[in-house]
């Protein structure tokens, strides 16, 4: 019985940094019906953000390893975070959706980035590379070559990997293939209550996420944007004629989204302080089946799946199962598309061909 409480304490900590990253994913399928499957790679980004922040001199000298220091390194790494993903959603997406301008000029810089970095690989010759593309880049679309308008899922998708992508091998040349340590921004303690050890780390971990999720909840529910963001979810067209800047919205979502999973990446390197560029891979497909698992689109489902697939995956490894750890995730999905595809919270949805 010990075993299995504290097995289930540990998978309440685990699954709620998975339902932070899960919300990401049901918030922008909710609002484009698109899954942003570089949704992982933002979880990696904010973690990478909060690891250089915390390594901060100015941090270090006037918060240190405090309460305050951990919010501040928190709250810069969300910020920092929901930057990428407003980026990610102007440059990426909305030309994919609208045939946005300057999209060329802005791919072309990372282009070029890419090519000064390979030819000479230091920081002048990435910016002269940058430059160039992206002065390449005005030069065609001053000439009349533009993104062309559609709004295609299947693009969409294979945008958002491409985006992935990006993002997994910019971040092995930005932040280096070698794996580095977050450092201890609380300090850790040890309570014994019987038979239990319960880790402070994990009580933080399940305290901010739980936070999180009810600030989501009630700015969604009671804010004048949240309720926007719910008549875009319901139907975009009709949000647009009403009156809402659906660009705008669909943006706040991604920022959101974003947020979520930068503040996911620093609780769980809290926890297994060993990060790297790829660590995004599995935690989003994780996710990801939380999400489609709880009734993706559904912010209430996102978190339930996220606490199911925690515990589901510590239960194996505490009883003796590790070898199943990442395979109990993907049978969950295979169990839930097969039995309730809507997942367990979600509703289905007839659709006119």
């Amino acid at each position: 019985m010990a075993t299995f409480l504290q097995q289930l304490i540990n998978g309440i900590s685990q699954g709620s940094a998975y339902a932070l990253i899960a919300l990401g994913y049901t918030m922008v399928y909710g609002v484009l019906r698109l899954i942003n499957f570089a949704h992982g790679d933002v979880y990696m980004f904010g973690a990478y953000m909060g690891f250089y922040l915390a390594n901060n001199k100015w941090i270090q000298s006037n918060v240190g390893t405090s309460t305050a220091g951990a919010v501040v390194v928190m709250v810069g790494a969300m910020a920092l975070s929901a930057g990428l993903g407003i980026v990610i959603e102007r440059f990426a997406y909305r030309p994919g959706r609208s045939g946005a301008r300057f999209t060329l000029a802005f791919w072309l810089g990372i282009v070029g980035a890419g090519i000064g970095h390979l030819v000479h690989p230091s920081l002048i010759s990435l910016a002269i590379g940058a430059l160039g593309g992206i002065l390449v880049g005005v030069i065609l679309e001053q000439t009349g070559l533009r993104p062309v308008r559609q709004n295609s899922r299947l693009s969409l998708l294979i945008i958002a990997i491409g985006v992935s992508l990006v993002l997994e091998n910019g971040g092995q040349q930005v932040f280096g293939v070698d794996p580095k340590f977050f450092p201890q921004i609380i300090s850790t303690t040890l309570w014994h209550v019987g038979e239990l050890t319960i880790d402070s780390q994990k009580v933080i971990v399940l305290a901010v996420s739980i936070l999180l999720m009810l600030l989501l909840n009630l700015f969604v529910k009671y804010t004048r944007t949240g309720k926007a963001m719910r008549a875009v979810s319901f139907n975009l067209d009709a949000a647009r004629l009403m009156g809402i800047n659906t660009d705008r919205i669909i943006a706040l979502t991604f920022a959101i989204g974003s947020a979520l999973a930068a503040a996911g990446g620093i609780l769980v390197s809290l926890l297994y302080p060993k990060i790297d560029p790829l660590m995004g891979i599995m935690p989003g497909l994780k996710a990801f089946v939380a999400a489609v698992l709880g009734g993706i689109g559904n912010i209430t489902g996102a978190m339930l799946g996220g606490l199911i697939v925690g515990m589901a995956e510590v239960m194996a490894v505490g009883y003796g199962q590790s070898t199943y750890r990442d395979a109990i995730a993907f049978i969950i999905l295979i169990l839930i598309l097969l039995l309730k595809p809507a997942g367990i919270m979600g509703k289905g949805v007839v659709e006119k061909v």
